[in-house]
């Protein structure tokens, strides 16, 4: 067996890898990379192996960082099957229609800047005909149902517990009379969160993929997020401020709402009006609620059981028309706005970030990960001028991160993840979807439980599996 590190490999974007076994090429994950715009153009391009050579395509869930390249995968020439569970294939539907369209919408206003500089056009990577194409191919496998890919290979989707459906995925293989256990984590969630189940840990492995994006930090606990966020809406609203929540629109913006719910019912925000601007966030809630199995049981006791919404109360608008969005840039009065994309590489959040980063009354509120050369990470890090479509605004705007909606494992969820197999058997681990300052203290934590073959692969590096490594 091969596996090649081809994409997520010293970055948390754009995740890829490939295995190679049993004669069977078997690509798991076909995310987008993100970060500086021409790079991440480039890279997302060219694929690093021939889409045609593949067999299957194995999809942990939904986000565009694993899924967002598949158009583009079948527009250079993949016709084989997309497996993923029936939530991941739902909200694939609506976010990679989102984003070509997102796309196509974004290099219009690049292009129209490109052009006033004499630089060439850009096109799209894809186009909503790769997209239909793309959503023909897919087939669904739910939890823990093991299903046949054939040549000696068995697969069974576990839930990660990251965002609804998400999946980590346990190969059994049987290769030249051996048989062995690959897992791959995805991206794992952590326990005790609201909506998502808890992860349920692969073990009894052989050889493991894991995610390391949080491999050095611990996350704030979840028992004080809560006022953490009432706290900063009141002090900006008392302010005449706005709020403003750059917010990935599958997970996080759920979450979000679910958190307001909860504080507005409980008079710990004031009575301001609260908008989810996202057509993609305000279907993939839809696609949310017909999953209630898929929901925690603390959402199925607060409001499932008493046959209320979750995901909708008295101050709270979904946002679909572009014009209604225009229209929040004109409110003067104290709000709060819920947009996408996390990161703030594109969507209407660029738009509402353009408008609202110059006011010192406003609040930016960052409420999950972002990656190196994103908006988001650069606001973050302090950049007093950052450039939103191509044009330079001043940040003045108070900025706020809060970690602890993170739904990523940290440095202790993961090492007790690899703990739960044993060093006996566990003998490779690699690190994937994480920074060099993450993966690196993790891969020492793991080694120091006894794990000898702790690796972080390099972008297209290939590992070999063979009865000398056994």
């Amino acid at each position: 067996m091969q596996i090649q590190f081809c994409g997520g490999a010293q970055t948390v974007t754009g995740s890829h890898t490939l295995i190679s076994v049993n004669g069977k090429r078997i690509l798991f994950e076909c995310g987008l990379f993100q970060g500086r715009r021409q790079e991440s153009y480039e890279k997302n391009q060219n694929f690093t192996f021939d889409p045609q050579s593949l067999d299957a395509v194995v999809l942990s869930h939904a986000h565009i960082d694993h899924s967002g390249n598949l158009p583009n995968l079948v527009k250079k020439g993949y016709n084989g099957p997309i497996y993923a569970t029936p939530a991941t294939i739902d909200l694939c539907k609506i976010m990679l229609r989102d984003s070509a369209y997102l796309q196509e919408k974004d290099l219009e206003f690049v292009n129209i800047i490109r052009r006033r500089s004499y630089q060439p056009e850009l096109p799209p990577l894809y186009n909503i005909h790769d997209v239909e194409k793309t959503l023909g191919l897919f087939q669904d496998i739910d939890f823990d149902k093991e299903f046949e890919l054939g040549h000696g290979i068995r697969m069974m989707f576990r839930d990660a517990g990251h965002i609804l459906g998400s999946a980590s995925v346990h190969f059994e293989i049987n290769e030249q009379g051996r048989v062995y256990k690959l897992g791959l984590t995805g991206d794992i969630g952590r326990p005790n969160m609201p909506l998502t189940h808890d992860p349920n840990v692969l073990r009894e492995l052989d050889i493991l993929i894991m995610e390391s994006t949080y491999g050095n930090r611990f996350h704030g606990t979840y028992d004080n997020v809560e006022e953490d966020v009432a706290q900063a809406i009141r002090e900006t609203a008392a302010g005449g401020g706005k709020i403003i929540i750059p917010c990935f629109a599958v997970g996080r913006t759920q979450t979000m709402v679910y958190v307001l719910h909860k504080l507005f019912n409980h008079n710990r925000i004031p009575d301001l009006p609260i908008y989810v601007d996202s057509p993609l966030a305000c279907n993939a809630t839809e696609i949310f609620r017909s999953y209630p199995k898929y929901l925690d049981r603390e959402t199925n006791r607060i409001f499932l059981s008493y046959d209320k919404d979750p995901f909708g109360f008295q101050r709270l608008t979904y946002v679909h028309d572009v014009e209604e969005s225009k229209k929040l840039n004109f409110m003067a009065y104290p709000h709060v706005i819920i947009s996408g994309s996390g990161m703030a590489e594109g969507g209407r959040i660029l738009h509402h970030l353009r408008n609202n980063i110059e006011n010192p009354r406003n609040l930016i509120l960052f409420v999950g990960y972002a990656a190196k050369e994103t908006l988001a990470r650069k606001i973050i890090d302090g950049n007093r001028v950052v450039k939103i479509f191509g044009e330079e605004h001043q940040v003045r705007s108070k900025v706020k991160v809060i970690d602890a909606f993170s739904a990523h494992a940290d440095r202790r969820n993961l090492l007790d993840y690899v703990a739960l197999n044993s060093p006996q058997r566990l003998k490779h681990i690699f690190l994937v979807h994480g920074e060099l300052d993450q993966a690196m203290p993790l891969r020492d934590g793991i080694r120091s439980q006894g794990f000898q073959n702790v690796h972080y692969p390099a972008p297209g590096e290939v590992f070999t599996y063979n009865r000398d490594t056994w």
